[in-house]
Formats: C-alpha cells, sequence, structure tokens
C-alpha cells in the first residue's frame, strides 16, 4: 500500500507542478488529488482535511481575479507544497 501511496503522492506534486506552470487548471488539480484515494488512507485523517481544505479554496480562487479573492493562489500552491513534503515524510516514517 505505502509503494501505491508513494506513486499517488508523485502523481500529485507532478499536477501541482503543471498547475504551476499553467498547464493544468484548478479544477483539474483538485479533481486529480480528490481522485488519490489510497494516498489519503495511507496518511492519518488530518491530511485529508487540510487538503480538501486547500483544494476547496483553491477552487474558489479560480473563481475571482486574484485582487477580489480573499486568499492568493500563489499562496496556495506554497501551501500544497508544503502539504506535498509532509506527506512525504509521514509516508516515509510509515514505510519504516
Amino acid at each position: 500500500m505505502t509503494d501505491t501511496a508513494s506513486a499517488q503522492l508523485t502523481t500529485l506534486a507532478q499536477a501541482l507542478q503543471a498547475f504551476e506552470r499553467g498547464d493544468h487548471t484548478a479544477a483539474a488539480l483538485s479533481t486529480l488529488a480528490r481522485q488519490q484515494t489510497t494516498l489519503l488512507t495511507a496518511l492519518p485523517p488530518r491530511y485529508s482535511e487540510v487538503l480538501l481544505n486547500l483544494l476547496d479554496r483553491l477552487e474558489s480562487s479560480a473563481l475571482f481575479s486574484e485582487e477580489s479573492c480573499s486568499f492568493s493562489q500563489k499562496d496556495l500552491v506554497a501551501n500544497l507544497t508544503v502539504w506535498v513534503e509532509k506527506a512525504q515524510g509521514t509516508l516515509d516514517v510509515i514505510a519504516r
């Protein structure tokens, strides 16, 4: 299960990078992230809660221009990047 979770985390990290480059929409990133069920099951429940909250805000921010939104996509992407890093660390600990 950890191998599959790791592979799904890699997929999510690559999708996040694609979003940053403008190759994915917020909706596409969110959909892909929500489909990584093995990853979300392998991590403690709080990881799912945080990820889903960040994805909801990212989707909402995509509906507005940067100026009219109460949170910036840049900050959300930075938070998602931190989430990926922490998730990787947690998976590493679980795998031991």
